[in-house]
């Protein structure tokens, strides 16, 4: 497996992602027979994930902060802490961030920060991830219905790693939904594990709405679960107007993923985010950037 290469969206410089746990990802996700054992054994089960958010809600956590927030060179003045501190870890991960650090762009925006992939049609997806294996929009649904809707559609991946900022948002405004919940497992959604088992996204624990957007239609969101991310919190209330850039929800501890599905024809992605997909390359972005129109 190869290093984790993404776009710096203001320079176009290529950079190498640090990530955490990589060495593991690499063993866990190549084809090393042990690796895999290990990973259907213990790894993508729920109890390892609510073993480890466990912990991560505990105080005896709260003394890895300073040296998480160290080592990822993370800008705190960008975030909202409390006069006593976070109480634990989990507190930190899915920390507040000051609202006029993100300021909401024009047309449809980025739900969260990470690091992001556009398809113009859901079935070109193998410009990134393994041929011969294209997304499954009804397995990943779980829903025949909705699975029609999107038929053809646009897609977005956008990944976050540990240390991104860990709350999401809405992308347009519109009337927001029942939340649709998917129980599933927790593979790592690491590029380095995605670009083998793109299946992964049907796989994981998820939950969806879909949006009601007067200028683009239906806009599906969907929240995936990941290794170590022990839950899914939504924040919103479902069946009510909601608006761009408001806040949808957060994960606990972990990395995850969050896929923006539009119905065809009812939006154009930025060129750049196409043109550094087809690269086979992510592009780094943060919530409230454009996207799309």
């Amino acid at each position: 497996m190869d290093e984790i290469v993404y776009i710096n969206r203001k320079t176009g410089d290529r950079v190498v992602e640090k990530v955490p746990g990589g060495g593991m990802m690499k063993f866990l996700y190549s084809s090393n027979v042990l690796g895999r054992f290990t990973l259907w054994l213990l790894i993508k089960r729920r109890f390892f994930s609510t073993m480890a958010g466990w912990f991560m809600n505990s105080r005896f956590s709260k003394k890895s902060i300073g040296k998480f927030i160290k080592t990822h060179q993370i800008n705190m003045a960008e975030y909202i802490v409390p006069p006593n501190g976070f109480k634990h870890f989990n507190a930190f991960f899915y920390r507040k961030i000051k609202l006029d650090k993100r300021p909401i762009g024009n047309g449809i925006v980025s739900p969260a920060d990470g690091k992001l992939l556009v398809f113009p049609s859901i079935k070109n997806t193998e410009t990134f991830f393994v041929k011969g294996r294209p997304f499954n929009l009804s397995a990943f649904l779980q829903n025949e219905k909705d699975a029609l809707k999107f038929e053809g559609g646009s897609m977005a991946i956008i990944r976050l790693a540990p240390t991104d900022y860990h709350r999401y948002h809405f992308p347009v405004t519109g009337f927001v939904g029942d939340n649709n919940r998917i129980f599933g497992d927790y593979y790592s959604v690491s590029p380095l594990a995605l670009r083998q088992r793109m299946e992964i996204f049907s796989q994981n624990a998820r939950e969806y709405v879909i949006v009601k957007s007067k200028q683009y239609g239906e806009v599906l969101i969907c929240d995936v679960g990941a290794t170590l991310t022990g839950s899914i919190v939504q924040s919103h209330w479902p069946n009510i107007e909601i608006q761009k850039g408001q806040e949808k929800g957060y994960f606990a501890f972990g990395g995850s993923t969050i896929i923006l599905l539009f119905e065809k024809g009812k939006m154009t992605f930025s060129e750049d985010l196409i043109k550094n997909t087809q690269l086979g390359l992510e592009t780094a972005i943060k919530m409230g950037e454009t996207i799309g129109n």
